[in-house]
């Protein structure tokens, strides 16, 4: 399905945009350009003249192509696509993007590696960004996860330590996984998602088609009688999940991934995903033995309802206008959807809109991308690149001269109960190391094998026996044949493990 965005001053007017074909070269002002091949110049000899508007305009603009890369996702791929809706979901939400069956809403969905920066190979052991933009008639929704259910750290004041471990050393240059272990061997709730990551199927898929996506957090939705439940989203692939072995990873191509989603595109075989959602009413959440609220756990024994199924069926007529100007952030929420406690997400809504407005500017929802089909009617103005057209004199509310949009009480947020003192403390129910025991043993033979040949060739190469022997007792805690493998893998005793492990009983509190 093609869908238009947005239609511009220019369309509005007749003119031709800068996609139709032109017969006259021009200037960003639609000058017309007599010759792009040379300079003017003093004679044939003489200096070249500041007065050439046209080559200063081209060398300033050059100089500016590049913009800020984002810090963490830079390496992207973005498509162009539909959701569709399966059923009337207005009994959970008043999100009209789930208001009825049928109903179809136009989404941008961005998938990249996290850590490497924008040039990077796509083969990297690494989760899968995987944030897709609703154009609902209520505004834009975004959905920001990867493609593990679970994350490394449950409190965003950790993020920018987690960031700087993982990427290159400043000194060097390099990635170094003797500092990402270091990290790591600190951080025993890490244990669950590096047990996804290492896996063949989630920690390096084969496609971006073949693989699903995950909200992470735990939202809240809203109906409008005001009735509360928390949800999760899980993008099931209708393509299946398939990965890559060690050795496959380091044959692939660089590109990769963004090449085998734009040929099927292009091919007419479009790939799709079935968005399903978790509810958990808050009396139970007080119910769990772990913190619903906390990402590195999946919700366990919470079945799932499908939503519908959105399909991908454009590549971009302009990479950088659309990935790279994508601006995705969790707070871009719209009416029913609202964020939970997650103290992950909690810190999230801040960062993620904060670093779209140093990278883009204040006005990045006005790119045509980012701009929302529905109206936009605020008192927001001026700042870098504002184009919104605004040609009012009454930009403030309330006003007696005329009447002007207005906050509609419907919106509000909905109310909830709160605890009584401030406090800065870890969560209660830790539980770091149970989930990824489970999964361990949830896996195949195989994929134990290659999960174990995976980590042991990055923690292996890690100098420091004592941050070896510690990371190995976070998945011997997990899983004691996990332990094992591993211990021997990366050349370490499980005695020696044990004895690290009662040497640190802050982290491993029940392991005595």
């Amino acid at each position: 399905m093609k869908f238009r965005m947005v239609v511009g001053i220019a369309a509005a007017l007749g003119v031709a945009s800068a996609g139709q074909a032109q017969t006259v070269q021009t200037r960003d002002t639609g000058a017309p350009v007599g010759d792009n091949q040379s300079s003017q110049t003093a004679g044939e000899d003489g200096p070249v003249l500041l007065e050439d508007a046209r080559l200063i305009e081209k060398l300033q603009r050059f100089d500016r192509e590049r913009i800020p890369e984002r810090v963490v996702h830079a390496r992207g791929t973005g498509a162009q696509g539909v959701f569709v809706s399966d059923i009337d979901f207005s009994n959970y939400t008043r999100n009209t993007v789930f208001a009825a069956a049928g109903k179809q809403t136009p989404v941008f969905v961005r998938f990249s590696t996290v850590m490497p920066y924008r040039g990077s190979a796509e083969a990297a052991r690494d989760p899968r960004g995987f944030a897709v933009k609703f154009y609902s008639d209520q505004g834009n929704w975004d959905i920001v996860g990867i493609n593990f259910p679970v994350f490394f750290i449950r409190d965003a004041i950790k993020f920018p330590d987690f960031v700087h471990a993982n990427k290159p050393s400043p000194v060097t240059n390099i990635q170094d996984p003797n500092r990402a272990f270091d990290f790591f061997a600190n951080i025993p709730e890490s244990t669950h998602v590096l047990t996804w990551l290492y896996t063949d199927t989630f920690g390096m898929p084969a496609s971006y088609r073949t693989m699903d996506g995950y909200g992470v957090h735990a939202f809240r939705l809203v109906n409008a009688q005001g009735t509360q439940v928390f949800a999760k989203f899980h993008w099931k692939s209708r393509q299946g999940l398939k990965g890559m072995t060690l050795e496959q990873t380091r044959a692939a191509d660089a590109d990769y991934a963004t090449r085998d989603l734009y040929d099927q595109i292009r091919a007419g075989n479009f790939p799709s995903w079935d968005l399903y959602v978790q509810l958990m009413p808050a009396e139970r959440v007080g119910q769990l033995s772990y913190d619903a609220f906390d990402d590195s756990k999946i919700w366990e024994d919470v079945p799932e309802v499908k939503l519908g199924t959105m399909t991908l069926n454009k590549v971009p007529d302009n990479y950088f206008e659309y990935s790279e100007e994508s601006a995705f952030a969790p707070s871009n929420l719209i009416p029913g959807v609202e964020a939970s406690p997650d103290r992950m997400l909690q810190g999230r809504l801040f960062a993620y809109a904060d670093t779209q407005r140093y990278r883009l500017g204040v006005n990045f929802a006005q790119i045509p991308v980012n701009r929302p089909l529905a109206a936009v009617a605020n008192n927001n103005q001026d700042g870098f690149m504002a184009a919104s057209g605004r040609n009012d004199d009454i930009n403030y509310e309330p006003s007696l001269a005329k009447p002007t949009p207005r906050a509609d009480a419907q919106y509000k947020a909905a109310e909830y109960p709160v605890g009584p003192t401030a406090q800065i403390r870890a969560i209660s129910k830790l539980d770091n190391f149970r989930q990824a025991g489970a999964l361990y043993r949830s896996l195949t033979a195989a994929e134990k094998e290659h999960l174990v040949k995976n980590l042991a060739s990055d923690l292996g190469r890690v100098k420091s026996p004592e941050v070896r022997r510690l990371m190995v007792g976070h998945f011997y805690a997990a899983d004691a044949d996990y332990g094992t493998r591993l211990a021997k893998a990366v050349n370490v005793t499980v005695e020696d493990v044990r004895q690290t492990m009662a040497a640190h009983p802050e982290q491993f509190p029940n392991q005595q």
